[in-house]
């Protein structure tokens, strides 16, 4: 079951993300909010696998409410659901540890999958926003090779999280358990200073680390 709490000021948008998501097998909508002014004591207190978060929000929005849940917990997954698709607020999202943005146009079948997709450490996107990250990539400027102490298998993982499998995938690639590549992950980000798969992803493209 993935649990989810979701953030948006839209109250009939709201309420129908609610009814969406908590209709469909194997998600179940924990509570809902119109903005992120109390988002610590909320993810403290619900514990949820994916926070759905909306940017544009009266109070303290979306991008701000990412920055705190990141201090709070550093495994919940965070996805950005948007109707901005403009560099700055992606950029800022994923620098901040969003783990996936999507736009609010997505179609509710995809909207889910995505979900299900972020809860087992896949990074989703809308195709657009995709091309956009791919283009920033893309312009940053190559830094001097750093492997950061990385281990031979904690280069590997970080490969594998470069490509985009989740979880499950890497621990089937590498023939080992979940808690191994959950490990190995603590482990990389503890090295890199990161707090989200895209920050490592970003770091590993930057720094040449791969």
């Amino acid at each position: 079951m993935i649990k989810l709490l979701i953030y948006e000021d839209n109250p009939q948008l709201r309420e129908g993300l609610t009814m969406l998501i908590d209709g469909s097998e194997g998600f179940s909508v924990l509570a809902s909010f119109k903005n992120c002014a109390n988002v610590a004591h909320e993810i403290k207190t619900f514990r949820p696998n994916v926070v759905l978060m909306d940017i544009d929000m009266p109070g303290v929005n979306g991008l701000e409410g990412l920055k705190i849940i990141r201090q709070t917990d550093d495994q919940v997954k965070v996805l950005m659901l948007t109707v901005f698709d403009d560099h700055q607020n992606i950029f800022d999202a994923l620098k901040s540890g969003a783990n996936g943005y999507i736009l609010k146009k997505t179609p509710p079948a995809k909207l889910l999958e995505y979900i299900e997709e972020a809860s087992t450490g896949g990074a989703p996107m809308t195709s657009s926003v995709a091309a956009q990250v791919l283009k920033m990539f893309s312009q940053i400027q190559p830094a001097v090779e750093n492997d950061y102490n990385l281990t031979d298998r904690e280069k590997e993982v970080l490969q594998w999280l470069v490509n985009g499998y989740s979880y499950k995938m890497i621990a089937s690639e590498m023939f080992i358990a979940m808690d191994t590549v959950r490990s190995h992950i603590k482990k990389i980000y503890e090295k890199l200073h990161v707090n989200s798969k895209s920050e490592a992803v970003a770091k590993a493209f930057r720094d040449k680390i791969i």
